[in-house]
């Protein structure tokens, strides 16, 4: 790797060097029993899983943790006994599905802002993260994942580093820096093509319409939280050929979205009331654009969860507005944003952290959006995703005593203060038409339809 050797502490260099190995060698370290976490999201620690792989028959009952893996773990693949390796996620990816129809991860229920002090509380034998190069304090950066690695390293018995030369440095606090001293092993990765780059999810017409309704409720000086999606893409694009001015960012993703509305002069930071001027983020993901301006950017600062995603910070800014995705919602206003009956198809994440905080902010809106059905192909009739009742085994990611704003193509509705025959009136306004009359059938079964109901 092409480091300043020369004007590197020498100390510093000499103890690197004393710690450089091979993959093979680094992952010496874990033992059978070990509870080992791995390199996250757009930054996964690809050789140290390799070489770990090669050692399954050295190894018994070796917990993997990670979140929202984007490859199909070789540990994994060369296991599927699961004697040596048990792969434990706490946010699933479209990979993860795929490997949890095989029956080769497990899901760990969780709230985001809480998985730091998981680790705290029982610190990883060992972690492998990703980094930037050392610079001539010692320190390497973490680039652009924080969720909870800060507190995976402050508690670790064992830290191995895969160092990457094309990783964007991100400012932020003491958690997105680790120093040489604390670190077992380093790793350097030739001709590395991290960070992923992941494609911007293009909004389909639906996720337009949607994304409409949103918007509106959007004023001057909000604080924005985007979730995921083709509907949070589009509400950034929508706002970026506004006149929407001074807006703010605290969210736990950092996308494309996002550049496009600073570049548009929507963004300044300056009418927040916490980090003003900053962009804070618990971790970047997206296309080769967004990791540029991530890079050396002092406006951008990432934090790990049990800073952005404490509802007690996030409410302290005014106005924020979270924007979240949901799979369904039942006519009381449950929401299930990760699983469809025992199939875990996502994780907790954010959501309720921030649908919470945005309710408890000054002029604040947390809002849930989705589709208001799918069309089935095979009988050609719109299956509503507001639905009677949840799937059985499915998970509920939001009390209903929690929700608030309800978003799809058809409108938006808040149900907060509102009784289970007001909230099934609002929820039907906004179902796709071919499905109302179901929905009011079931109503009108469990008893929360009033015959003085505006929809008939």
């Amino acid at each position: 790797m092409n480091y300043r050797k020369n004007t590197m502490n020498n100390n510093y260099w000499n103890e690197y060097k004393s710690k450089l190995v091979t993959a093979d060698k680094a992952v010496r370290v874990v033992k059978s029993g070990d509870r080992v976490s791995f390199g996250q999201i757009v930054t996964p620690t690809l050789e140290l899983d390799k070489a770990l792989a090669k050692r399954r028959d050295e190894l018994k009952d070796v917990y993997i943790m990670s979140s929202s893996m984007n490859h199909y773990a070789e540990t994994i693949k060369c296991d599927p006994s699961q004697e040596h390796f048990i792969m434990n996620d706490f946010s699933f990816s479209v990979i993860e599905r795929k490997m949890q129809a095989d029956g080769m991860v497990y899901h760990i229920p969780e709230v985001l802002h809480e998985i730091p002090e998981f680790y705290r509380r029982k610190p990883a034998d060992v972690v492998f993260c990703c980094a930037t190069p050392m610079d001539d304090r010692g320190y390497f950066n973490l680039s652009v994942t924080g969720l909870s690695l800060g507190a995976q390293v402050e508690t670790a018995k064992h830290i191995v580093v895969e160092v990457h030369e094309k990783l964007p440095y991100v400012y932020g606090p003491s958690t997105q820096f680790l120093h040489i001293s604390k670190v077992d092993y380093v790793v350097e990765v030739e001709n590395s093509q991290l960070p992923l780059h992941l494609p911007v999810i293009e909004a389909t017409d639906i996720d337009k319409k949607v994304a409409e309704h949103i918007v509106k409720e959007i004023e001057d000086g909000a604080c924005l939280q985007l979730g995921v999606g083709g509907t949070p893409n589009h509400v950034g694009k929508i706002i970026a050929d506004s006149d929407i001015k001074d807006l703010g960012v605290h969210t736990e993703l950092l996308a494309d979205a996002y550049v496009e509305m600073y570049e548009a002069g929507r963004i300044t930071n300056m009418k927040k009331t916490l980090n003003r001027g900053l962009f804070v983020a618990n971790f970047a993901m997206g296309t080769e654009k967004l990791y540029n301006f991530v890079n050396h950017n002092p406006l951008v600062h990432v934090y790990n969860t049990d800073y952005t995603n404490d509802p007690k910070i996030v409410m302290q800014n005014d106005k924020v507005i979270s924007i979240c995705s949901c799979l369904n919602i039942d006519i009381l206003g449950q929401v299930s944003s990760e699983s469809v009956g025992r199939k875990q198809v996502s994780g907790t994440g954010g959501q309720m952290d921030f649908h919470y905080a945005a309710f408890h902010s000054r002029g604040g809106k947390g809002i849930i959006c989705l589709p208001s059905a799918r069309l089935d192909k095979n009988s050609g009739k719109y299956i509503s995703n507001i639905v009677p009742a949840l799937m059985p085994g499915t998970v509920v990611s939001l009390p209903s005593s929690l929700t608030s704003y309800v978003v799809t193509e058809y409108g938006m509705v808040n149900l907060k203060a509102k009784s289970t025959w007001e909230r099934a009136e609002a929820l039907v306004s906004i179902a796709h038409p071919e499905c109302r009359d179901e929905l009011i059938n079931a109503c009108k079964e469990a008893n929360i339809w009033r015959r003085s109901n505006k929809i008939c």
